[in-house]
């Protein structure tokens, strides 16, 4: 595997393969290229270099390759034999499907979450929710509400099992694309608030059959979101992408 990450450059610098105290670590390292992968920064084909990040972050060669290995699992980048990792170009499909897991995730938390949360973690998420909603309606930045919507989701996965949580974790990952945020903000309707409604309205009757429906709701909705976005744009055409989005902020503003 280590063979997969390595680049053909050979003037690594001497750096220590572990991580001083207080430094970069490999985790740090994925999050920084995570981030950058999902604003489009790096852009998919291209080629990150073991030896450019290794002086980008100075750190050694192990702690790069394990922070590929990680990009790698969640799907942002591929690994090639004796040529190094480039970014992953996410076909429609692999995003429509995980949006599919991960609303099935979901709606299961939401279900946990009327059977199993206490009174305290209800109130929580009832607040939480009250904050989305008027985030909506004040026009909040997209990101923001995304944001807020993932802290409730955070919530209502820990009433679930050790083993279901690490499944929920995994798929966020691979979900949280840049596309989201550009389909919310795009989206003339708003965003699938009314859903969120419902899940408020489900959490306080602890019914939750219908909690885990609108959940599953909210995510089908930001599967055909970012779906229509990735059919009518093509997952290269990040530029028109981030053109549509200034254009409507414009709007937004005047």
């Amino acid at each position: 595997m280590e063979d997969a990450t390595k680049s053909a450059a050979s003037d690594t610098p001497d750096t220590p393969d572990r991580a001083p105290a207080g430094g970069t670590s490999a985790d740090d390292i994925a999050h920084n290229l995570r981030v950058r992968i999902q604003n489009r920064e790096l852009a998919p084909g291209e080629w990150l270099r073991e030896a450019r990040l290794c002086t980008e972050f100075g750190v050694g060669r192990s702690i790069v390759r394990r922070a590929l290995r990680t990009l790698s699992e969640d799907g942002l980048i591929e690994l090639e034999e004796n040529r190094g990792a480039r970014v992953s170009a996410t076909t429609v499909e692999e995003v429509f499907d995980l949006y599919e897991v991960r609303a099935a995730l979901y709606g299961l938390s939401a279900r946990f979450a009327c059977l199993r949360g206490s009174p305290a973690k209800i109130t929580h998420m009832l607040a939480l929710i009250d904050r989305l909603l008027a985030e909506a309606e004040t026009g909040a930045p997209s990101a923001q509400i995304i944001e807020t919507s993932e802290a409730i989701f955070s919530e209502m996965a820990e009433t679930a099992s050790p083993d279901a949580q690490r499944m929920i974790e995994s798929v966020r990952r691979k979900t949280r694309f840049h596309y989201s945020y550009i389909a919310l903000a795009l989206n003339e309707g708003g965003g699938p608030f009314d859903y969120w409604r419902q899940v408020r309205a489900a959490l306080m009757a602890r019914d939750a059959d219908k909690a885990s429906e609108a959940a599953r709701k909210i995510l089908y909705y930001m599967q055909k979101e970012v779906s229509r976005m990735m059919l009518a744009h093509g997952p290269g055409n990040h530029a028109d992408l981030r053109g549509a989005r200034s254009e409507k902020a414009g709007e937004s503003r005047a």
